[in-house]
């Protein structure tokens, strides 16, 4: 009789051969490794930016308003007399939330949406894909902006907003794997062994798709992160007197000649996240990607 786990073995041990393969094609990548040190020191900062920084990122203190950087204000001021270097700090946590949330709700709905499309074809594949369609088509930003106008202005519906418009592009990347692998023989064996197309799609293409998800969620973070600095910039975003990169870049655009690191610091900041974002997908991407491996 044959033990289990003389089968199990081989492709627990491919599997760890894959995740080992994976992890040293991604530390090779000096930008990815960069980028990644960048992010989690970022994510660090932000997580004990009470313990880093003395101040408090909503006291006002008019006499000290637009001072230049010190030893106690290392950025300076901004015009209500706040430290730049605290609210940059703070802002960092708005920017990663909205930037991983959002991502994670659109990836997920791309994911299903895309699955049943390219899986069951027919009149399932033509209303999402014609609807992914109409997404695309329609100016991200814009679309954003009137979510924004119409819901209001708060962190919940900026969720809603960028994963409104982010899904159509995940979900048309998904179909295509989706319709490459719905042909491959292990599906094929599976139909004929009388497998439920549920478990056929999330159980055997789903964990097929994970790699391409990955990276997808690892270049939709910087993207999201633009998109609420955009919408902030334009004031249909984080309101005051919360600390979102994007709004101190617009309150600070005021004083550039006055005190210019109350509007370059945060576009710094922001520069800076997404390069280090786009350099860890790009990572993600070469290590995932058998064909780019040696």
């Amino acid at each position: 009789m044959t033990d289990m786990s003389d089968i199990a073995a081989p492709e627990a041990l491919e599997e760890a051969s894959f995740l080992r393969d994976t992890l040293r094609t991604f530390s090779r990548n000096r930008m990815a490794m960069i980028g990644l040190i960048f992010v989690v020191t970022l994510v660090l900062a932000a997580a004990f930016a009470p313990w880093i920084s003395p101040h408090d990122p909503y006291r006002v203190a008019l006499d000290e308003q637009l001072l230049p950087a010190s030893t106690t204000y290392w950025l300076g001021t901004d015009n209500f007399g706040r430290d730049v270097l605290t609210r940059i700090l703070y802002g960092a946590r708005i920017s990663l939330v909205v930037g991983i949330v959002p991502s994670l709700i659109s990836l997920a709905i791309g994911t299903v949406l895309g699955i049943l499309s390219g899986y069951l074809g027919g009149r399932t594949d033509f209303v999402v894909m014609r609807l992914a369609d109409m997404m695309i088509a329609f100016p991200s930003l814009l679309l954003a902006m009137v979510v924004m106008y119409t819901l209001g202005a708060n962190l919940l519906n900026i969720f809603f907003a960028l994963a409104l418009v982010g899904w159509a592009s995940v979900a048309r990347v998904v179909r295509a794997q989706t319709l490459a692998l719905r042909e491959k023989e292990f599906i094929e064996a599976a139909r004929a062994n009388g497998t439920s197309r549920s478990r056929i799609m999330f159980g055997h293409i789903f964990p097929n798709v994970i790699p391409t998800l990955i990276v997808l969620f690892s270049l939709s973070i910087p993207e999201a992160i633009m998109w609420e600095s955009s919408l902030s910039f334009l004031g249909v975003g984080v309101q005051p007197p919360e600390a979102s990169w994007g709004l101190l870049v617009a309150k600070g655009k005021e004083y550039m000649f006055q005190a210019p690191a109350v509007a370059i610091a945060p576009g710094v900041a922001i520069l800076l996240t997404v390069m280090a974002f786009n350099f860890i997908g790009d990572g993600l991407r070469d290590a995932l990607d058998p064909s780019m491996k040696d």
